[in-house]
């Protein structure tokens, strides 16, 4: 493969051996190092159409382009002394010839140069994948840098600036280069000595005493360091902003020191993933200790990123929560949510175009993408609070202490200052339940609960208060989480009253329900279920593969109610989210614990049309399509990600808009975790259903 020229892609520096017998005049040719054509870059399987498979591809300038460093001739054997190394650079010839009148002793010839690392941009179609830039030379960040905002500005024109406001750099996967053309000068100029004659350390030798080599070693890591944040950190910023954008990266797991280049970035970023249900970030804590010592106000976040064994189109709102829950606590305030792919095709193909095997899935065809709304504006009120005032680093004068009432708990806070306001964020991240006694480290103000679920906000009335703390009980539900603010002094000594209302059961919602599906999902347009159950314990097939929305109808009858007597309907378990209407109108979205909804303003004694659509995820249809004929040809993909298949042609039918050969089959995508045996999720409105009051 040959995609551009090698002078200003990452190098790396390469050597060949020639052993020479001293005592005798030696004329011969030094060899060209030999290095593998493929790239040795960290994730080099790309899709290669001529071969019609993933394969790692060979980049012809790893045999084409080399430059030379240096000639040195050392001692063959043993530790290497400084003074006995002879630099030849001068002796040989572009050919490589050379001719060395050698010393007494056994000797070996080393010939240093570099090449092109092959490392590749991607992800990227075959057709637009080039060689990554060298990052340790500003000239060659610079061409990179101008060509995409020269392309962004060619095709978006007026966009770029508003709506368009930021370059983003994504996490670093380009590996660590060894050399760059300047590098002698480089060295020399931040070590303070010359690099050439201490070069056959990098090839394995021992110059001095261990301590020396070592410090070579250390001093070359250094330096590389160093051109990386003087030149891949610090000049893609000045570019970006004479274009009107701002400069955002994630400046983690590269060849550079965090606390050094953050200081470069508009926009500080990290990464979390979803691994394994929980809370997994990528050396987030090193990037928000530098941010915040920049005084950054935003550390934002590719978020909920999961890799294909985790993801599978099963992931939802309330399983989400508490991972993004524990990276607020971490320090994050923006979030960015990881994935939200281009859907260029009709509604027809459905869930559609997925960003290869990686989740999360959020976009406008997932099934939830409507209700869903209501995470979103979790996400966003937290994040609004999250970033006001000033954080408050945790010591022993300003952190939460909590004493719960189960072990099962795992509680996590984050404390931020806005003028006189301390702003507390405390988080349930567990899936258990239970009463919480949380010590605050503020005092003589009243505690405010502020709830970013249902967007409400209340006084609370039984805590204590000694000097500069405030002692409270906050009842957790399942990965539940409030703001408490400490705002105002306290008012007068009102009587304590529970922070949280108890419940009293006023009705069991029992008996037949119907349903109405969606047939372009495959479901039934009617059904009646004689008590709630899951579907996928559902004969029908239409049912227990269903995905998608199902709206659940029933008349309810209401008792007669005090003034002022609050109502409330306990959903119990929901798969996976539910949006509540009674007697017409539209009560809001149920997502996560507790799962009740206040009813009062729409419930009337006597009869009420109580209706409850219920959303689940895609995995259940698409494995419901798997025991279907094939009418898709899927490859293969990376065996060590465990990620399933991918799409490997667009299927003629589809091209030419035709009817899809395979009838029973109602999804499409372009990657495939399932099987026909696959697993199940569980769906639907399990219950019990019940009617509260406060």
């Amino acid at each position: 493969m040959s995609r551009q020229s090698p002078t200003l892609p990452m190098q790396e520096l390469v050597w060949s051996e020639q052993q020479v017998e001293g005592g005798t005049r030696f004329s011969g040719t030094l060899k060209r190092p030999v290095v593998d054509s493929r790239p040795g870059n960290p994730f080099p399987k790309v899709y290669i159409p001529s071969l019609n498979k993933i394969e790692v591809p060979h980049v012809d300038a790893r045999q084409t382009y080399f430059r030379d460093v240096a000639v040195l001739a050392v001692p063959a054997a043993g530790p290497i002394d400084l003074r006995s190394i002879i630099d030849l650079s001068g002796s040989m010839n572009a050919k490589g010839e050379i001719a060395w009148d050698a010393p007494l002793g056994h000797w070996t010839l080393y010939r240093f140069g570099h090449t092109t690392t092959g490392a590749m941009i991607q992800p990227a179609q075959w057709a637009a994948m080039g060689l990554e830039c060298d990052k340790m030379n500003s000239d060659a960040v610079t061409f990179h840098m101008q060509h995409v905002i020269s392309e962004i500005k060619k095709h978006l024109g007026e966009f770029v600036g508003n709506p368009l406001t930021t370059l983003y750099c994504d996490s670093y996967e380009a590996g660590t280069p060894t050399w760059t053309p300047k590098m002698r000068q480089e060295f020399q100029s931040r070590r303070g000595y010359d690099v050439t004659p201490w070069l056959p350390v990098l090839a394995g030798r021992t110059i001095g005493s261990e301590e020396e080599s070592t410090r070579l070693k250390h001093d070359m890591t250094r330096t590389i360091h160093d051109l990386y944040r003087d030149c891949y950190w610090a000049t893609p910023g000045p570019l970006a902003h004479a274009a009107g954008l701002k400069f955002a990266a994630e400046p983690y797991e590269g060849p550079w020191e965090i606390d050094e280049v953050v200081k470069y970035l508009d926009l500080p970023t990290v990464e979390f993933w979803t691994t394994n249900n929980r809370f997994s970030p990528s050396d987030l804590e090193p990037v928000v200790k530098a941010a915040r010592a920049e005084n950054s106000r935003l550390i934002s976040a590719e978020s909920f990123t999961s890799a294909p064994e985790f993801a599978q189109w099963r992931e939802h709102p309330a399983w989400l929560k508490p991972i993004g829950d524990a990276a607020f606590c971490a320090g994050v305030n923006r979030i960015n949510v990881h994935h939200f792919v281009q859907q260029p095709w009709d509604e027809k193909y459905q869930p559609g175009n997925a960003m290869g095997r990686w989740g999360v899935h959020l976009g406008r065809y997932q099934t939830w993408w409507k209700p869903g709304k209501a995470w979103i504006t979790y996400l966003w009120r937290c994040q609004t609070l999250l970033q006001r005032g000033q954080y408050i680093a945790p010591t022993a004068k300003s952190t939460v202490s909590f004493a719960p009432d189960t072990s099962a708990l795992e509680l996590q806070s984050i404390h931020r200052r806005d003028g006189e306001t301390d702003i507390y964020f405390v988080a349930n991240t567990s899936w258990a339940e239970g009463i919480v006694h949380c010590t605050f480290p503020s005092g003589g103000k009243q505690p405010e609960l502020w709830d970013p679920v249902a967007g409400t906000t209340r006084d609370l009335s039984d805590f204590d208060q000694t000097g500069e703390s405030t002692r409270l009980p906050l009842h957790f539900a399942a990965c539940e989480s409030f703001f408490v603010h400490f705002r105002r002094p306290v008012v007068g000594t009102a009587a304590k009253r529970s922070n949280f209302p108890s419940f009293a059961i006023i009705a069991k919602i029992e008996g037949s329900w119907d349903l109405l599906f969606d047939p372009a999902r495959g479901g039934p347009a009617t059904a009646s279920f004689d008590t709630l159950e899951d579907w996928t314990t559902r004969k029908e097939e239409g049912i227990k593969y269903y995905s998608g929305t199902a709206t659940y109808k029933k008349t309810m009858k209401i008792p007669d109610l005090k003034s002022g007597q609050r109502l409330y309907l306990d959903l119990g378990t929901v798969k996976h989210i539910a949006e509540v209407s009674l007697n017409g109108e539209n009560l809001g979205v149920v997502w996560t614990a507790p799962w009740r909804i206040d009813i009062s303003r729409a419930a009337r004694p006597g009869n009420n049309l109580l209706e409850i659509a219920v959303s689940n995820v895609w995995a259940n249809r698409l494995i419901g399509d798997e025991q279907q004929p094939a009418d898709m040809v899927w490859e293969q993909g990376d065996p060590e990600l465990k990620g399933g298949s991918f799409l490997k042609e667009f299927p003629d039918w589809f091209l030419n808009n035709m009817n899809r050969p395979s009838t029973g089959r109602y999804t499409f995508t372009t990657w495939n975790y399932f099987t026909k045996d696959s697993a199940l999720e569980p769906s639907g409105l399990i219950g019990p259903v019940t009617l509260l009051s406060e």
